[in-house]
């Protein structure tokens, strides 16, 4: 089992800034990618952000140059620096974990809602 709990969120300005974090536990592997996907409202669930075991990174076009994505995989944590902030990055963030092996699966976190206000 795979646990993730998820922090961070909060309600901010536009143009601010938040960190979100993500930490795993449970019967985690190092062979695993981690990101964070979010959902808006009425909108269709969309990946932000995501990094591979190797620190390779991979970002939406209407977050790069924006987020930043890191993991400390002493910590299975995953975090995600948000700057510049714009009222449409306004969605609950999903923190996930694929863990690769004989069978690939998926690990969800609780949610954490981010409110950016004009």
């Amino acid at each position: 089992q795979v646990q993730l709990v998820e922090s961070g969120g909060g309600l901010v300005q536009a143009g601010g800034s938040l960190k979100l974090s993500c930490t795993a536990s449970g019967s985690t592997s190092s062979a695993n990618d981690m990101g964070w996907y979010r959902q808006a409202p009425g909108k269709q669930r969309e990946l932000v952000a995501d990094i591979g075991s190797g620190g390779q990174t991979h970002y939406a076009p209407s977050v790069n140059g924006r987020f930043t994505i890191i993991r400390d995989n002493a910590k299975n944590t995953v975090y995600l620096q948000m700057n510049s902030l714009k009222p449409e990055d306004t969605a609950v963030y999903y923190c996930y974990l694929r863990s690769w092996g004989d069978i690939n699966r998926d690990y969800w976190g609780q949610g954490t809602q981010v409110t950016v206000s004009s």
